[in-house]
């Protein structure tokens, strides 16, 4: 619906950027349903970026690694020492950190930048 409403208005920009996740990229145990939700979403992002990119339309995803939210406030205290372990940073991601990679792709600055998925996540998975 927002690409169409971007096509209709004819101003030449647009950005349309998707919410994936590392898990879409890697894949985790025991979440094929969301590993597979999120792999699709990097795969539709790129079709569309194809599909709007000669109307200056740009269609990024953002692939996070744990960040701290509600989703990760459930691990416990020894899960989150593992997995912050994985990490080359040593930490989860702040939700800022998100925000910020979004207002790059929403950007002028990021006019070129398109099908492509921003992996914010600390070093954890390096494509």
């Amino acid at each position: 619906a927002a690409a169409r409403h971007m096509m209709r208005s004819r101003s030449g920009y647009g950005r349309i950027i998707n919410i994936s996740s590392v898990s879409g990229v890697f894949g985790n145990p025991g979440q094929a349903n969301y590993a597979a939700s999120k792999a699709g979403m990097i795969g539709m992002t790129k079709s569309l970026a194809r599909e709007v990119a000669s109307r200056g339309i740009t269609a990024n995803s953002i692939a996070p690694g744990f960040i701290k939210t509600p989703m990760t406030d459930v691990l416990n205290e020894k899960q989150t020492e593992e997995i912050a372990k994985m990490i080359p940073a040593q930490r989860f991601g702040e939700p800022g950190d998100i925000a910020a990679a979004a207002l790059y792709l929403a950007s002028e600055e990021a006019g070129y930048v398109t099908g492509q998925t921003l992996h914010v996540n600390g070093g954890m998975a390096m494509i």
